[in-house]
């Protein structure tokens, strides 16, 4: 006999297999991930903005 696995869902944080509607399998991982998301939103603003400002010195040094 095939032993079948239930419906499940994997967390996008944590990777454990759950069962339910919801996104992830507990608050923690769901604070975990957002907070993740906020650093990485964080460290492109900062790579636009120091682009940016390279990008200004370097056509001020041409002039």
């Amino acid at each position: 006999m095939v032993e079948r696995i239930p419906q499940h869902r994997h967390c996008p944080s944590c990777g454990k297999a759950f069962t339910g509607k919801d996104t992830y399998c507990s608050d923690v991982c769901q604070q975990d991930k957002e907070g993740e998301v906020k650093g990485r939103k964080r460290q492109l603003l900062m790579l636009w903005g120091l682009s940016a400002v390279v990008l200004i010195i370097a056509l001020l040094a041409v002039m």
